[in-house]
């Protein structure tokens, strides 16, 4: 008898996406020694067992340097595909340090997250622009031009 063949799983455009928390894990979000009284790995367990509780609701990963250093530790909602539908964009989260913080992260998402409901009042003081495209490509420019003899 032949062999099926595997089925291959695609994501489709406009699927029905969870909205997601990318936890800044690089070079100052998460070390305890820059913030010593944080239980960075009792955080990002619980985020995990908050998504493994939230019935596919939520996602939650980790990342390499997201940017804000002087903001850690950084944390970023993305938008459930319902809420991009509405026009909603990724939310920075800064000096997420404290389980009120994360309270208040995991209310906003179980309510839908952007797009979908408001943030807390206590977290809207917390977030922080994303690191910029312009500054981005700016410092490309500059380390391009180094050496090439032309005057900035």
């Amino acid at each position: 008898m032949p062999a099926t063949p595997a089925r291959r799983t695609w994501i489709r455009p406009g699927a029905d996406r969870p909205c997601s928390l990318v936890v800044c894990r690089g070079c100052c979000c998460g070390d305890a020694r820059k913030h010593p009284g944080t239980d960075h790995a009792g955080q990002l367990e619980r985020l995990r067992r908050a998504a493994a509780a939230s019935g596919g609701r939520l996602a939650v990963r980790t990342s390499d340097c997201l940017g804000p250093c002087g903001q850690a530790n950084i944390m970023v909602v993305q938008p459930s595909a319902e809420g991009r539908r509405r026009g909603a964009r990724a939310a920075w989260i800064g000096w997420a340090l404290d389980d009120d913080c994360l309270d208040d992260i995991l209310a906003w998402v179980d309510a839908g997250g952007p797009g979908m409901a408001e943030p807390p009042p206590t977290l809207t003081l917390q977030l922080v622009d994303p690191p910029s495209e312009t500054r981005s490509s700016r410092n490309r420019n500059n380390r391009s031009n180094r050496g090439s003899g032309r005057r900035r």
